[in-house]
């Protein structure tokens, strides 16, 4: 029979499972609030609140005590210090376990162990209802008003290049005639040199 054996075992030997509890009661005190097994919840929650009891009496013996237990000196400093000025009122009580249900892989119970006077619950938001099938219509809409101005400004560039192409190609209208004009009292001229050339000649 077990009856009067306070403790759980959590399948590890004796200076394992005093190891564990050491690291989760310092985690605890340090961050305020852990994730874990239900099992070990429960284990560390028997195991830290003694030694928040112990640091409600600020004394030598009393810091010699917890400091067996936790080894940080930091964490130490700030559980009789702030950690104490803000629970020290309670007769009890200082942690609180919170149940998550199980853990994927192995179904193990997990739960949240926190100090209650930090008030650090778990932040549980509702879900939202997924809009799939509505976000591919917005961006379908958004292409298509993406390719519309797409035309649009080909077809303003297209326009804009015939304006160009008409405005220069009155620009060389003028110069070809010009040019025309030109040439033709030269080619008068060259046609009168080789009649003379002609008459020239029929003399000789």
């Amino acid at each position: 029979m077990r009856h009067r054996v306070k403790g759980i075992k959590l399948s590890r030997t004796a200076s394992h499972r005093k190891a564990t509890l050491r690291a989760l009661s310092t985690a605890l005190l340090k961050h305020k609030k852990i994730r874990t097994t239900l099992a070990k919840a429960k284990a560390t929650k028997m195991f830290v609140e003694p030694l928040i009891t112990k640091a409600k009496n600020d004394t030598v013996h009393a810091r010699r005590l917890v400091a067996r237990e936790i080894h940080d000196r930091e964490i130490l400093q700030e559980l009789f210090g702030e950690i104490i000025e803000k629970i020290g009122d309670r007769n009890g009580g200082y942690t609180r376990i919170v149940k998550l249900g199980t853990r994927p892989g192995d179904g193990s119970d997990m739960a949240i162990l926190e100090l209650v006077d930090y008030n650090l619950g778990e932040d549980v938001k509702p879900k939202k209802k997924s809009t799939a099938k509505e976000e591919p219509k917005v961006e379908e809409t958004e292409v298509v008003e993406d390719t519309t101005e797409v035309k649009e400004e080909a077809k303003a560039e297209a326009e804009d290049a015939e304006v160009v192409t008409e405005e220069a190609v009155e620009e060389t209208a003028p110069e070809e005639k010009a040019e025309e004009a030109t040439e033709e009292p030269e080619t008068e001229a060259k046609a009168e040199e080789t009649a003379e050339e002609e008459k020239k000649e029929e003399k000789e």
